[in-house]
């Protein structure tokens, strides 16, 4: 065995970054989930120094060690050591993950993780590139909300969520692609599941991570714009629509700061109102226009209906309108049929059997289109 050493991240000379970040790696920050860091090294031990803090939901991570989970524990706050393994062949090249868990929290300014150093009485060698490069943009579904836990556990709590068993790492993993996630439980592409219009994906997508609130997260950059030249996906899927439907059953909010006011509406025979379906199409429509001028090369898959689908004939027609404006063939919507009561997860959002299903759709339908 060789001599245990520090190098800070700043000086290992090949890892890989996994999910949206700043180019700051004195520490890395670990924004949304399924982001973290990958290794390939040598020796028989590794720690990771990390440093964690928040308020209500503290961070969860996995560790990963050739491909198979041996660890998922909670990151208490402060400054830690984690034995990522030890006692392993020193001469065999193992590789490392360590993945975040859980989603940027927008209503916890204090959530943090971030990597500082690597101890370890080995070598790093470099990490293959994958054949794809994937990213996911979604809600609570993406968020692997529910796809870890009983179907009895009903409390929002960082320990219900998954970026490791949700269909996104599981559609990655299936089409040999580098993943990126960006999302957020509850929000849509109009408004969030109780019609707050600041809990919309669009207005935020260009920022590093900008559904973050607080002085620390500005000061970690946060709302700096995304360097989309040095990241481009091949494929980008879309999984947004549900909140907005959710938000039609759902009283009017107000802001009480404001009294600004937002309400999707229905009419009295139970439709929905014409100009709120306009509104839902417009900004489909916009939001594809977004992600083409900044992703020019990538193939735009929209999918909706794991939960439910009262929005399909709308999101259809924007997707129809949007290709025929812009002569664009990249782009296409596949409908997801409902999750079945044995798919049912945690906090009644899909358990892993549903993100098996749409992992297994999706991959067959990627590898159809690209």
């Amino acid at each position: 065995m060789g001599k245990m050493r520090k190098v800070p991240l700043e000086q290992v000379e090949h890892y890989k970054v996994h999910g949206r970040t700043t180019k700051e790696r004195n520490p890395l920050t670990l924004f949304w989930t399924g982001s973290g860091i990958e290794v390939n090294v040598s020796g028989s031990e590794i720690w990771v120094e990390l440093f964690s803090d928040y308020d209500c939901f503290e961070p969860w991570i996995r560790v990963l060690v050739n491909g198979e989970v041996i660890s998922r524990q909670m990151v208490l706050k402060g400054m830690h050591k984690i034995c990522l393994f030890r006692n392993m062949n020193p001469e065999v090249i193992k590789n490392i993950q360590l993945v975040k868990e859980v989603q940027a929290m927008s209503d916890d300014e204090k959530h943090c993780l971030q990597l500082f150093s690597f101890e370890l009485d080995g070598e790093f060698y470099k990490v293959a590139e994958r054949k794809l490069k994937l990213e996911v943009i979604g809600d609570s579904i993406t968020s692997g909300e529910g796809a870890i836990g009983a179907t009895c556990e009903e409390d929002w709590i960082s320990m219900w969520f998954s970026s490791q068993e949700n269909y996104a790492t599981l559609l990655a993993n299936k089409i040999d692609a580098e993943l990126r996630i960006i999302s957020q439980s509850g929000w849509g592409v109009v408004s969030s599941w109780n019609n707050n219009p600041y809990g919309a994906i669009p207005p935020i997508y260009e920022e590093v991570c900008g559904l973050l609130k607080g002085e620390r997260n500005e000061a970690l950059g946060a709302y700096e714009k995304n360097d989309f030249k040095a990241w481009q996906p091949d494929v980008i899927v879309i999984n947004l629509g549900t909140n907005d439907g959710g938000a039609f059953e759902q009283p009017e909010w107000r802001d009480e700061r404001t009294g600004e006011t937002f309400k999707e509406r229905k009419n009295e025979d139970g439709t929905y109102h014409e100009e709120d379906l306009e509104r839902f199409e417009w900004a489909v429509r916009a939001f594809l226009r977004k992600l083409r001028r900044l992703n020019p090369n990538a193939y735009l898959l929209w999918v909706y209906g794991i939960l439910d689908k009262p929005l399909l004939p709308s999101l259809q027609k924007a997707i129809n309108t949007y290709q025929a404006e812009c002569e664009d063939r990249k782009v296409s919507l596949l409908e997801i049929p409902k999750m079945t009561d044995e798919e049912i997860g945690a906090r009644n959002h899909p358990g892993k059997k549903a993100h098996e299903r749409m992992a297994a759709i999706l991959s067959d339908e990627i590898q159809n289109k690209i």
